[in-house]
Parts: structure tokens; sequence; C-alpha cells
């Protein structure tokens, strides 16, 4: 896995089949290297493949290769590893092509300028036949109306369509004759059939114009797919490529990311994005997190935080140690996770390629059947039954079907990554608005998960309130417990020298202030001491009851202070939790705390059921009893703790997963920051996906059925049918890609 790819611009052969998701504008140049011995996988570029139904197709023409061991499809580069030894790399290569596929070999680890110069001019020379062909075409259709008698005129019309064509359509015959040789009834089998029918009824002028409209909507509608596909990764591919790195002679020299080991020091100058994962060792700065986690704000960094490769720093210098190489960076394992989720296909989607595979077929034999059978039943002569037939096959066409739920899948995914919200594939995106409960956890995720100074109560009124806060500081500061360092960061006195220091295990710490002995004791301390008293009992069990934890400043002969610590409820989980419910999702609380706790967290939260002092076998049952409730159940959870029960649910969502190599594993949607809004966020998303994949699938079957009835009815000519068929694939195209300006609002 590499930390990012640049989108690569298609090869110069055009391929204008809609059997595809997104069909790039042209196909991949093969190289004479096609064959040579790879260590490992070989990569293969295929320009025309970035769909399950070129996977189909591929699958099919391999299927009798032996010594073929494993297929890695990669849509969104249009890549194929394909792991084999040379003998069967040879016969796969020559089957893929057989198939009707141009591709091209490259290295494991780059392209050279040469082979990005070849997908540059590629592109442009694809358009430029594109454009060639039309205007062809059109030359054809005007001599055809200005000239209808004249048989030299007829000859130079059909010379320009069959030009047309071949510009065209070249790959389309191609692997369109590949099918009908294999006897399978595919996209591009339609297209040929029904533009050769057409010419050799004396059609030519529509069967120019429509394979040259037919490719030109083809590539338009590529390119569109193409800003759903690499949206994700466009917003991701952020990371420098190369990083300022310490040398052992202290002097600074710029280097390569891949090269950088871990424990590297690397300096980040202010308005630089951060080339690598790592902690700060020196700086302060404020960086803005929003490519990975999708946070709105820029957030302070000081020594000891850790920053992800990709986002900026803005502020001053920073020098960080370097946690983890390129090709295992937070960015590098989102964009690995985004192209699992891209080959992933979704529910609604399988359901589509399947009823595809179906009406595909069954539209040929109709075609077939009107064109033998209408001159009897219905008294058509026979050129003209032949032309309703063919403009049936191009109306019938699937492509506006086909593609209308992988670009709105991918829009989705691509939305929900602009917020920093990773979900691992289209299954998870369409069940989100499923949702009946949503199981959560309450350290991490409802509250800050920091212990927190919240409250003080002097004792000994003979003390002043700073001397106090200046004695628990002392104490606290030189203890590496979460209470204590709670204690010391919430107090602003400053901290005196301590002799005798003693951390005493289950208990607190003690030590010698001014030549006198202090203790900083929880409840159970204090009173085998013997400093409690019922007056104390009763301020110690209003803070207790709340949730808090207790810390008591004492000295040998009486308590001084009470300082009382709480885990915070984050400032956003009320507000999520209201989401929720105004979802219909009802919130419970999982968590390992006890339950007085629990309820107050609760309480504050907005939740009506918790459940505390809960082991990860009790939460996992917990799980299994809300599924049997309520019907389809999430769990929200740190990815490692509640690892079970992340597994159980039907989704699980890991929160604060930028920071979290665990939870990219566990869990199905990534919260790539620690904000519980995410959560009602996703739900909305899949929402308006369902939304859009219903509308698009309505439009592809409703446009295609009004145009098969004019055309039955003798009111649809061939231009119709391509108009109906490329308009409504654009139509669903654009309407998927919607779903990306919604993530922008």
């Amino acid at each position: 896995m590499i930390p990012s790819k640049k989108h690569r611009l298609p090869e110069a052969d055009s391929d204008v089949s809609c059997s595809n998701i997104c069909l790039a504008a042209a196909t991949a140049v093969e190289t004479s290297a096609s064959t040579k011995s790879i260590t490992g996988a070989h990569r293969l570029r295929i320009a025309n493949m970035d769909c399950a139904a070129e996977e189909s197709e591929i699958r099919h023409a391999l299927a009798g290769v032996t010594g073929v061991k494993n297929l890695h499809f990669n849509f969104g580069d249009r890549e194929l590893s394909i792991t084999a030894d040379d003998e069967a790399l040879r016969q796969a290569l020559s089957a893929i092509r057989m198939a009707g596929f141009k591709l091209q070999v490259i290295g494991l680890n780059s392209e050279t300028k040469q082979e990005k110069a070849a997908f540059s001019f590629g592109f442009w020379g694809a358009w430029g036949k594109l454009i060639s062909a039309l205007v062809l075409a059109l030359a054809a259709e005007s001599l055809a109306f200005a000239f209808p008698d004249s048989w030299t005129v007829k000859a130079v019309g059909m010379s320009l369509a069959f030009f047309a064509i071949g510009l065209a359509g070249f790959s389309v015959y191609g692997k369109g004759l590949a099918a009908l040789r294999q006897g399978r009834l595919n996209i591009n089998a339609l297209m040929t059939v029904a533009v050769t029918g057409a010419f050799l009824i004396g059609q030519w002028p529509e069967a120019a114009m429509v394979m040259a409209l037919y490719a030109m909507a083809e590539a338009i509608e590529a390119r569109a797919v193409d800003r759903a596909r690499n949206a994700i990764k466009g917003l991701l591919a952020l990371a420098p490529e190369q990083a300022e790195v310490r040398q052992p002679d202290n002097l600074w020299k710029r280097v390569s990311v891949t090269t950088v080991t871990v424990n590297a020091i690397v300096r980040i100058r202010p308005g630089e994005r951060i080339p690598l994962d790592g902690v700060v060792m020196s700086g302060q700065s404020a960086v803005d997190q929003s490519p990975v986690t999708g946070e709105s704000l820029p957030v302070d960094k000081t020594s000891g935080d850790e920053v992800y490769a990709g986002t900026i720093n803005q502020a001053a210098a920073l020098e960080i140690r370097v946690t983890a190489p390129a090709s295992d960076s937070t960015l590098a394992r989102i964009i690995h996770a985004v192209e699992q989720a891209q080959s992933s296909r979704a529910p609604t989607q399988r359901f589509v390629d399947r009823f595809a595979a179906i009406y595909t077929p069954a539209v040929f034999i109709l075609a077939v059947a009107i064109a033998l059978l209408m001159p009897s039943l219905m008294g058509w002569d026979w050129i003209q039954a032949f032309y309703k037939a063919l403009v049936l096959l191009v109306i019938a066409c699937p492509c506006a079907l086909v593609i209308s739920t992988p670009v709105t899948v991918v829009s989705g995914l691509a939305a929900g990554a602009r917020r920093g919200i990773l979900i691992k594939g289209g299954v998870y995106l369409e069940d989100a608005r499923k949702i009946k409960a949503l199981a959560l956890d309450k350290t991490g995720t409802i509250t800050e998960g920091k212990p927190k100074l919240i409250a003080f109560e002097p004792v000994d009124t003979n003390v002043a309130q700073g001397d106090l806060h200046g004695l628990a500081k002392s104490l606290a500061a030189r203890s590496d417990h979460p209470v204590s360092k709670a204690i010391a960061e919430g107090l602003l006195a400053e901290a005196q020298d301590v002799g005798e220091f003693q951390a005493v295990a289950g208990r607190g710490v003690q030590g010698v202030i001014d030549h006198h002995p202090y203790v900083l004791a929880n409840h159970r301390w204090i009173e085998e001491r013997g400093q409690c008293s019922e007056e104390l009992e009763a301020r110690l069990r209003v803070h207790e009851e709340a949730g808090r934890t207790v810390t008591i400043l004492a000295n040998s002969q009486r308590v001084m202070a009470i300082f009382a610590v709480a885990d915070t409820i984050k400032p956003s989980s009320a507000q999520a939790i209201s989401e929720l419910k105004s979802l219909g999702v009802t919130p419970v609380m999982l968590t390992g705390d006890n339950i007085a706790t629990a309820r107050t967290v609760g309480n504050q939260a907005g939740i009506d059921e918790v459940h505390g002092n809960l082991l990860p076998e009790d939460k996992l049952k917990a799980i299994g009893e809300l599924q049997q409730r309520f019907g389809l159940t999430a769990m929200s959870g740190d990815g490692i703790n509640d690892a079970p029960a992340l597994a159980k649910a039907n989704i699980g969502f890991a929160m604060g997963a930028a920071g979290t190599h665990a939870a990219m594993e566990a869990a199905d949607v990534l919260i790539m920051n620690d904000d519980l809004r995410r959560l009602p966020e996703t739900i909305r998303l899949s929402k308006r996906t369902h939304t859009v994949l219903l509308q698009n699938i309505t439009l592809a079957l409703g446009i295609k059925l009004v145009f098969l009835l004019l055309a039955l009815f003798n009111n649809a000519s061939m231009w119709m049918a391509v108009f109906a068929d490329m308009g409504a694939s654009l139509l669903v195209v654009f309407n998927g890609l919607r779903l990306l300006k919604a993530s922008d609002d």
C-alpha cells in the first residue's frame, strides 16, 4: 500500500462501453514488458475497468487459466493485481485482451515519466477522436438530409459514417464481438448489434450519430463519475513527498518520506503539511486536522501531542518524532480503507447487478422476437420490424440502471470522509438508516476520557485557600496517577519541594513539605487514619453520589481540603443524543464504571437507559439483548476494550479512530475525531443516500419504460433512443453527485 495515489488520466484508445460504472475515455497503451517476470503480484492498469461488471468479465475470461493464484481489483485506480507464474501470466494477459480489454503492466513501486506522459497524451487523444467522430457523423447526417437521392453522395456519406463509427466505437466493437463469441449478452454486445444492424439496413447516418453520441456521453459520464471516485483521494492524498529530517550531524536535509524511519526527527515549518505521523518533541502550534478528522477548527499542539500526516501546521515550527512509516500512517490506512470500501458492493448495487444480468438477455430476446414476429402479427414490413428491434436494443441498454447505484454509493462515502466519517463499505452506508438502537460506551465516547478537577472544598478554614492549593499541587505533581494529574493540572499554585515522597498503592501519596508531613488520600485511607467524621462523610457522599472521585488533603492532625475529580461530558454529547432521539434511535449506555457515575453522566447526556459495572463479555451480551428488543443495533466505543461488542453489533462505530490502530480493524465506521455528533450525521447521510438511490433507479427504469412504449407505437427513432439512454445515464450520475455537494454545506 502507498500513502497516496494520484489520479491517472485515461489512455489513448477510447472505450465507450456502457457496461461499467464510470468508463474512462480511453484504454491503456500496451507495453512490450507485458510478460516480464515480477516478484509477487503483477500490477496491470486497465483504464476501462472500474466496476463489478468489468470484474465479472475478467474473472470469466481467466476462469480457464491455470496457475492464477489471486486477483485483487482496485477500481479507483483501474488496476488489477494478479499473482501468477510467468507462463500463467502470459496466458492471463492474452485472455484479458481477448475479452476486449487493453492493458499495461506497471512497476510495483512507481510509474515512469513516459507512462505518465502517455496517460496525459491519451486523454486528449481520446477526446480528439470523439470530437472528430461527432463531426463526421454530423456531416453524414447532413449529406443524407440534403441529397437523399444521390448515390454518389450516399457513398460519401456512408464512408463518413463508417469512419465515425470506427473512431468512436472501435473498442466497443472489440468487447462486443468478444462477448458474442463467448455467448454473453452484455451492453457492448447490444450496441454492436444495434449499430451494425442500423448500418446494414441503410440507416447509416443514424448508426454513426448513435455511436458518436453514445461515446461522447460515456466520456462525459466517466469524467463526472471520476469526480466522485477521486473526491476521497483528492481530499486525503495530501501528505508531502519529502520531509525535512535531522541528520546525525544535527543538520537538516529534505529526503523522500518513504526513506524516513520510525523515531527520526522531522521539522515542519509554518504553513507546511505534516509528512508523517508523529509526536511533537518541541514547539507549539495550531494544526488544521480537517483533512483527516473533519474538525472545522485548528487544534493546538504542544510537546507530547500526536500529529497526523496530511494535516497542516499553521502557526509555528514543530519538531516531531516519527511514530509510523509512510506506508502505515493514519492517512495511508485511511486510503487503504477507502479503497476496500469502493471495491465492495452495497446491497442495492448487488441487486441491480443481478437484475441487469437477467434484464440484458431478456431485452435481446424481445428485440429478436419483434424483428421476427411483428411482420406477421402486426403487418410491419421486415425493415420496419428490424429497425424497431434495433431501437429497442438502444433504448433498453441498462447503462443508467447499472451506474445508478455505484456513483451514488461512492459519492456518499466521499461525503462522509470529508466530514471525518470513514465508512468501510456501501453496506454500512445503506444500513445506517435502519439503526434502531445505539449502544454507547461512556469513557471517551460520551465523556472526554480524561479526568478533570471540577470541585474544591476547604475544610480547615485556618489555612488560606492558596496555601491549600500549593500543598495539594506539590503532592499531586509528583504522581503519575490520572486523578493526581487532574488535580495538578487544575490548580494554578506553584509546586513546592516534597521530601520523603511515597505513593501508597490503592490509597494515595504522602510527603514532607516544609518539615511537615501531608497526605493526598482517598476516602479509604482517611478512614484508616481515623480522620473521618460524620460531617466529612456527608460532604464526601454528595460528591460520590454525583459520580466524582474524591481526594482528601490532610496532615497528621486533621483533614484540610476536599478535591473532586470527574470525567466530564463532552460539550457535543447532549446535542448528539438529542439528534439521535429525533431520528428514532434509542441511545443506551454500556459502561464498566459504577452505576452511580453512569447514571449521573447519562442524565447529563439525556440517556434514559444506563447499564453499569459491565465487563467486556457483559457488553457483548447486552448487544445481543438490544438486537432482540429493537432490531438493527449499533455500538460506539474506542475500538479496543469494546472490540467484542463492536464486532457483535450490526454496525460498529469507533470514536477517535485517527489515533487508534485497533479501531481501524474493529469497527465498520470510523469517526476520525471524538465528536459524537458524527453518529446522527452518519444516519442522516445514509437516509440521503438511500433517497438518491431510489430516485436514480426510478429515473433509470421510468425513462426506459416511456421510450420503450414510444418505440413500440412508432414514435421513437434511434436518435431518441440514444438520447433516452445516455440522458438517463448522465441524469443519474449528476443526481448521485449531489451528495458531494451536501457534504460541503
